[in-house]
């Protein structure tokens, strides 16, 4: 029988004892347990199991309806023939007492007569719920059974309570006269059993997670079994989803139902303190939506769960656990303590490592939870937030507490909300943040205080939907408060509306709003730049008055602040006007100058885009973690995707494909937060699939991306690059030639005409030469060069000579790859170098000096496998074969093609060694470990630095395990 497991044991003593009371030696058995355990159930076997051994059975089950009816058990054992008990007393002098006393006698000789007849097994459920009468004439009859044929078998609700509990029924009885069994939680194994026999076909884990919500509880694990039976479609199979988290979920209700029927069993103050647990658990983390499938490892999920009570030991937090708990249910913190204890053993609680005890499953939590009303629950977790916070738990834990509860009306609420919300945006999770702002919002505030909330809220909002927040920010604009706050609320709201597609709306709000701004003109100048970032239109202007200012009678006026000085060096670098030397020279002292804090992200995300065409990518990165902890939390703001397209640039002028890719924004298409169209993560996405041979996929991204419709900005002007490039690698010059070339006229037409942005005069000058137009390449190939030896950074300057070698050719093009090879060497670690190594030894061997060629084609081989640049190490590899070398094989992969200095390297960042750590003691520049490092990875097809133990295989017996020769730096380290 399925809902006897695990009782064998207690029918066997229900048996002996049975016999024995045949025999004529009659006994009291006492089964205890707790609610659910299946007292009741076992009580009913035993009975059918006497009544097959000709017992006569009498039956009885108590409850609090009969408990305040005077011999109500009795009357069910004996039925009308305990009609006597309702007389009135024999004569009108006798006392209550005495009465009673001869009822009592009375029915103890109805007993024997009942005896005579049969032997009985009289069985009482829920003894504890008797009246009291009853309860006593059971408690004398046990005294004397033991001389009649009559087995006395009562259940008792045996459980720790919060209110002690009553005396039970064997309270002064000899140990001679009782026989107890304690009926024990169900044992894993059992609970395992009784799902599997429900679904055969459930899996492990589905099959573990019944086990811990059924709690070792008979009661409870049939009704979930039955739960989920109803909503089966597999023909009980198999549960038809993976077990819920909430009662909401379940259907049709059958295990909440228990779960609040063995609460009622437990009394009020046991359930509320149940309650008052689940509630203090159930607020670890902030109330958000699960995350749709394509979200999830964004980062944008809700928060973990957290470690919600403080304290320095497992014993110090099970303390303050106890503490708390003990205050929101106003109970008494020992019983308390005693009840987790005692729950624990049962099953529905269970102790973690850090001393807390916690629900057996989150259903289970839910279950308990459901019974309550939604006004106790708020009330609940305020309490808990107080206490919480006076225990010094983190923020985030208080606020998960204040984000359930109804207003609190008091400045710390709001503090705490708004300080989790930056934690989270921090931390990656910017969900839980807006769920946390969100809250905020109910509490009263000073207008000021809302204004700062609803412009971090609206951000929040705008950066996963681009015209989510705008009614937030539009809120905070007509908020009163100071300049500053006007500002920052402008420069939020412009953001929005550029990103959501409305940029003249944008710039003619600001505008507009500069009227309220007259006595602050380094804020209007902040607005200023704003306009300028977001408008080609602005752009203009300021270009207009940077002629203006050069011009003999121009004089020198104040173009608008630091912000807009820094825009001119960009407007000079990418106009061919100015040195990268002289630009960093200006930018350097421009950031260092006094600045207002709105200006900052100006500053700083304007000098790190030209650091990086400077090639200064070092710099350009530490400018960019500058100006992204000037924004911290306030993310709509112009300066923040272009901060992220940044560093996804940087990553790629290192050649780091992995990097761009692992961009949560490379590989999705339409439109997203930073607005509609492309963005420099897709065209760095393209390139790099290109250059990783992955042609299909790039394909596939440039083709969720209409053209026609996208707006007219740099970002659409490079990913026309970017296409191209794909074109020309599938093996269509002509196609990409026309994108090179209105990618460059678009540029052009906004006096861009140095290709930092896109170098499109060398991609187009190669796809004349592939369609053998020589002098048109040679021309494109001149001006590039022009451009860039004014600006005279090794990249674009090898670049340039690279492409006007080719389109030359003979010795003197021959000179001018070799000097291209020269320069990209002292350039950053990128693909350059290997272009030009491609195109010096195609000219080599055209020059027939084919010994040399071999020698470049076999190093930009080898450059090419370390940075895992598949197109670009196949060209090299066909020209090889073409120069009669061996041919060169397919790309290496696993641990045999690592080479020495990658295998040495990769052993000790295995060992837990940080970059700089691994650069120290083998006395290597950081970024040939860096570049080392990316090449093992991409061997070894993993992506972090945590897999390499487990890929790297052992040293061979008989070596050395340390991953040095002897006598190396490393060594004597």
């Amino acid at each position: 029988m399925e809902a006897l497991s695990e009782r064998g044991d207690a029918l066997r003593l229900l048996a002996a004892e049975a016999e024995r009371a045949r025999a004529g030696s009659g006994r009291l058995v006492l089964l205890r347990g707790a609610t659910g355990t299946g007292r009741s159930a076992l009580l009913r076997a035993g009975a059918e199991q006497a009544a097959a051994r000709d017992m006569w059975v009498l039956r009885a089950r108590c409850t609090p309806v009969n408990n305040g009816t005077d011999w109500g058990v009795v009357h069910q054992l004996f039925g009308e023939d305990a009609d006597f008990l309702d007389d009135p007393p024999a004569s009108p002098g006798m006392s209550r007492a005495a009465h009673q006393r001869t009822r009592a006698a009375l029915l103890w000789r109805l007993l024997e007569a009942y005896a005579q007849e049969a032997p009985l097994f009289v069985a009482v459920d829920d003894v504890h719920a008797a009246d009291p009468l009853s309860r006593g004439w059971l408690t004398e009859a046990a005294r004397l059974v033991d001389g009649l044929p009559v087995l006395l078998v009562v259940t008792e609700r045996s459980q720790y309570d919060i209110d002690p509990p009553g005396a039970g029924l064997a309270r002064g009885l000899s140990p001679a006269l009782v026989r107890t069994h304690t009926l024990a939680p169900l044992s894993d194994a059992a609970a395992t059993g009784l799902v599997r026999a429900a679904f055969p076909g459930a899996a492990p884990d589905r099959v573990a997670d019944c086990v811990r919500a059924g709690a070792g509880n008979p009661l409870l694990l049939r009704a979930l079994l039955d739960d989920l039976s109803s909503w089966d479609t597999a023909g009980g199979s198999a549960p038809p989803a993976s077990l819920p988290d909430t009662c909401a979920a379940l259907y049709p209700g059958g295990y909440p139902d228990a779960v609040s029927w063995w609460l009622a069993g437990a009394g009020g103050a046991t359930a509320r303190v149940a309650r008052c647990l689940a509630v203090l658990e159930s607020g670890t983390a902030c109330a958000v939506p699960a995350p749709a499938p394509s979200a999830q490892g964004a980062g944008a999920g809700a928060a973990p769960a957290r470690d919600w009570c403080p304290g320095g030991c497992p014993e110090e937090r099970l303390a303050t656990q106890v503490r708390i708990t003990a205050t929101m249910a106003r109970a008494d913190p020992d019983r308390v303590a005693g009840w987790f204890t005692a729950m624990t053993r049962l099953g529905l609680l269970h102790q973690g490592a850090d001393g807390l005890h916690r629900y057996a499953h989150p259903l289970l939590r839910d279950a308990v939870l459901s019974g309550w009303s939604s006004g106790r629950r708020r009330a609940a977790h305020r309490t808990a937030a107080e206490e919480l916070m006076r225990g010094g738990a983190e923020v985030a834990v208080v606020a998960g507490h204040l984000s359930h509860a109804s207003a609190v009306a008091e400045p710390w609420a709001v503090d705490v909300l708004v300080e989790a919300a930056s934690d989270e945006v921090r931390a990656g999770r910017p969900r839980c943040a807006v769920a946390f702002l969100r809250r905020a919002l109910d509490e009263p505030m000073a207008p000021v205080r809302r204004a700062t909330v609803l412009i971090q809220l609206g951000s929040l909002e705008c950066a996963e939907y681009p015209s989510g927040g705008i009614a937030r920010l539009t809120e905070a604009v007509r908020l009163p408060g100071g300049p500053r706050d006007l500002v920052r609320a402008l420069v939020a709201l412009a953001t929005a509306l550029s990103r959501s597609g409305e940029t003249r709306a944008a710039l003619r709000m600001l505008r507009e709003e500069e009227h309220r701004l007259v006595d602050e003109p380094e804020l209007v100048r902040t607005l200023r730049a704003v306009a300028v970032l977001m408008s080609d239109e602005e752009m203009g202007v300021l270009r207009k008055e940077y002629r203006r200012r050069s011009l003999p009678d121009g004089g020198t006026p104040d173009l608008i602040g630091a912000a807009h000085r820094m825009l001119s060096v960009r407007y000079e670098a990418t106009a061919g006007l100015i040195s990268s030397r002289d630009a960093m020279a200006q930018i350097r002292a421009l950031v260092e100058e006094p600045a207002d804090p709105l200006a900052e992200p100006f500053l700083f995300g304007t000098a790190a885009v030209v650091a990086q065409w400077a090639d200064e990518l070092d710099e350009a990165a530490r400018l960019v973690r500058r100006a992204l902890d000037t924004l911290d939390s306030f993310l709509m703001h112009p300066m923040h995707h272009l901060l992220l397209d940044v560093r996804v640039d940087l990553a790629a002028a290192r050649a780091d494909f992995g990097a761009v890719l692992a961009d949560p924004r490379a590989r999705s298409s339409g439109s997203g937060p930073s607005g509609p169209g492309p963005t420099s993560a897709h065209t760095q996405a393209v390139i790099a699939l290109v250059e990783t041979g992955r042609l299909e996929e790039a394909d596939r991204l440039v083709d969720g991306f209409d053209l026609r419709t996208a707006p007219d900005s740099w970002r659409t002007h490079r990913f026309l690059y970017a296409r191209g490039k794909l074109r020309a690698a599938a093996g269509d010059p002509a196609a990409a030639l026309d994108d090179f070339l209105e990618c460059g006229r678009r540029q052009t037409a906004r006096e861009a005409f140095r290709s930092v942005v896109a170098p499109w005069r060398v991609a187009a000058a190669e796809c004349r030469l592939a369609l053998g137009r020589p002098q048109e390449a040679l021309a494109l190939a001149e001006e590039e060069l022009r451009l860039a030896e004014v600006w005279d950074t090794p990249r674009v300057r090898g670049r340039a000579l690279r492409v006007l070698g080719e389109a030359t050719g003979g010795r003197h093009g021959l000179e001018l790859t070799g000097r291209a090879v020269g320069l990209l060497r002292d350039g950053p670690v990128g693909t350059e170098l290997i272009s030009a190594l491609i195109s010096h030894g195609r000219l080599l061997h055209a020059s027939r000096e084919r010994s040399r060629a071999r020698e470049a084609l076999r190093e930009a081989v080898e450059r090419a496998e370390r940075l895992g640049a598949v197109r670009l190490r196949t060209v090299a590899g066909e020209l090889l074969q073409e120069g009669g070398a061996r041919r060169a094989g397919a790309p290496r992969t696993g641990a045999a093609a690592l080479t020495g200095s990658e295998r040495r390297i990769a052993a000790l960042a295995a060992e837990g060694r940080t970059n700089a750590e691994i650069a120290a003691s083998l006395h290597l520049a950081r970024r040939t470990v860096e570049t080392h490092l990316t090449a093992a990875y991409r061997k070894l097809g993993i992506s972090r630095r945590t897999e390499l133990p487990a890929v790297l295989p052992p040293a061979p017996p008989g070596t050395t395990a340390h991953p040095f020769p002897p006598g190396s730096p490393a060594c004597s380290a």
